[in-house]
């Protein structure tokens, strides 16, 4: 069974986008600084969200339908930059 994820949780998961996000507006390969351990919690809490959702989603509108990123983390940001950052937008990105 999943655990419910708690307030402090969601605390760090908001502290960790904060730090991703700090790249926005720099030179395009320019390091975020994230230690192992938490790049690997990030991950495993991702992957347990993953795994519990259905396999078929039933999305509310507005949605941004975006395609593969190929791991380009600035374009990953450039996208948030034109569309907006969860949860004011809604993305559905297709891999």
């Amino acid at each position: 069974m999943l655990r419910q994820a708690s307030v402090q949780d969601e605390t760090w998961v908001d502290s960790m986008i904060d730090q991703l996000l700090q790249a926005r507006n720099k030179k395009p390969g320019t390091p975020v600084e994230i230690t192992v351990q938490n790049a690997t919690a990030l991950c495993t809490q991702a992957r347990e969200i993953f795994l519990s959702q259905p396999m078929l989603l039933e999305l509310g509108a507005p949605i941004k339908i975006c395609g593969d990123v190929h791991g380009q983390y600035t374009d990953l940001l450039r996208l948030f930059e034109y569309g907006g950052v969860s949860p004011e937008a809604k993305y559905f990105f297709l891999c």
